[in-house]
């Protein structure tokens, strides 16, 4: 008959006194306290090995800290694993290993792996000012702590001051990042749920706005201002080259040389530089075609067509064309952006195919199929589109020195 093991009691555990060599205090089922000759006493889970038999020993932690009662519970759930035939050694490992990767994945470094796939589908201004965002009101507080451990009030609480100063676009931009973010690390396996999915609820929605722009009427005031401006020619020619080529700031403010193809009069822009990563061509025009003989002593011997005032090597800032603009008196009236609505809204009024304006803007068709066929077709009526548009600028600068209308009248800015 088997020997039965009396259960030990806190008494007899607290009276057990060392010896000159450690020894045991059993109390069933694999659980002794091993009292040692220093006084420390120990729980220990002692086994066997699943498959291979072996005897082996788990230590389950040190006596006060450890209770009887918790040592039992933590045998119970070691025989547990025992009948799935795991090891309740290598499951501790695997635990711990785990445990220590999803303390080192905190938010800032999950979300640089996400940035590097995110930077690949958007401009190189945009990840920048997505990552600038990121840096400056997200990770000061959150960036060190464990994406596991996030919650929805904890970040909430992070954006709040934000949101009381007004900044509600900047929230938006923020809950749609993180939310990114977790959605990345969800796919990865890092987390099992995206507990920010709807923390963006938490704040009011902010108010459409449209980019501040003029009406077609007032195109001939835009080129008085501009002629009178006090303003540098590298940014004068930018100015006039975005509101010719009707692109964005970035992609007007990037222009290289070498995208320029003068024997067939077309800028060609690459996907990486396009905010939709699609490749755009942009017919040149006979006013284009002036700016670009203007700017060629200035920057014809580097990378970029505009270059940056302080250091040439770099191209001119996407906000050069907005503060020259503020500094023409256009403050909330009409932003860089703008001119784009300008051309759209006076090509319209004109009659022209709205398809082919949509085209022109680099806007991106949903049909894919007929995209293809449309950036074929639309480029020879852009081009009729275009050279109207640039003699529409032209008319509404006479008599206010507008550079694509024509070098001799050019001034020494």
């Amino acid at each position: 008959m088997p020997k039965i093991t009396k259960p030990l009691t806190d008494t007899e555990i607290r009276k057990a006194r060392p010896k000159d060599r450690e020894f045991n205090l059993a109390d069933g089922k694999g659980l002794y306290l091993r009292v040692k000759p220093n006084g420390s006493k120990l729980w220990i889970f002692n086994y066997s090995k699943p498959f291979s038999k072996k005897r082996a020993n788990i230590s389950l932690g040190q006596y006060p800290d450890l209770s009887l009662e918790k040592a039992r519970k933590q045998r119970v759930a070691n025989q547990k694993l025992l009948a799935e035939n795991i090891d309740p050694r290598e499951h501790r490992l695997e635990q711990e290993r785990i445990g220590a990767e999803a303390h080192s994945n905190t938010l800032k470094s999950i979300a640089k792996d996400w940035f590097q796939v995110k930077r690949s589908k958007v401009t190189h201004s945009y990840a920048e000012d997505i990552w600038r965002s990121l840096e400056l009101h997200v990770f000061p507080d959150l960036g060190n702590m464990p994406l596991h451990k996030i919650k929805a009030p904890t970040v909430i609480d992070v954006l709040k001051p934000i949101a009381a100063k007004g900044s509600l676009e900047t929230i938006k931009r923020l809950c749609q990042r993180l939310n990114e973010i977790m959605v990345y690390a969800v796919n990865t396996g890092i987390i099992e749920v995206n507990r920010l999915a709807g923390i963006r609820s938490a704040f009011n929605t902010p108010p459409k706005r449209h980019m501040p722009t003029i009406s077609p009427d007032q195109l001939p005031e835009l080129m008085h201002r501009v002629a009178n401006a006090n303003i540098k020619k590298t940014t004068r020619c930018l100015l006039e080259w975005q509101l010719h080529t009707m692109t964005r700031p970035s992609e007007a403010a990037g222009t290289r040389w070498e995208e320029i193809d003068l024997e067939n009069g077309l800028w060609h822009i690459s996907a990486e530089r396009m905010k939709k990563k699609r490749a755009h061509t942009v017919p040149l025009t006979l006013q284009t075609r002036e700016l670009l003989e203007i700017m060629k002593p200035v920057s014809g011997h580097r990378e970029h067509l505009f270059p940056a005032d302080r250091n040439p090597r770099e191209h001119a800032h996407q906000q050069t064309v907005n503060m020259a603009l503020k500094r023409m008196g256009y403050s909330g009236q009409l932003v860089a952006h703008g001119l784009r609505a300008l051309a759209s809204t006076t090509l319209n009024e004109k009659g022209f195919d709205p398809d082919v304006i949509e085209s022109a803007l680099a806007h991106v068709d949903k049909n894919e199929v007929r995209a293809t066929y449309n950036r074929a077709e639309y480029l020879e009526r852009r081009k009729v589109m275009m050279t109207w548009w640039s003699a529409r600028i032209v008319e509404a600068g006479v008599g206010n020195l507008s550079l694509s209308s024509g070098k001799k009248q050019l001034r020494s800015i």
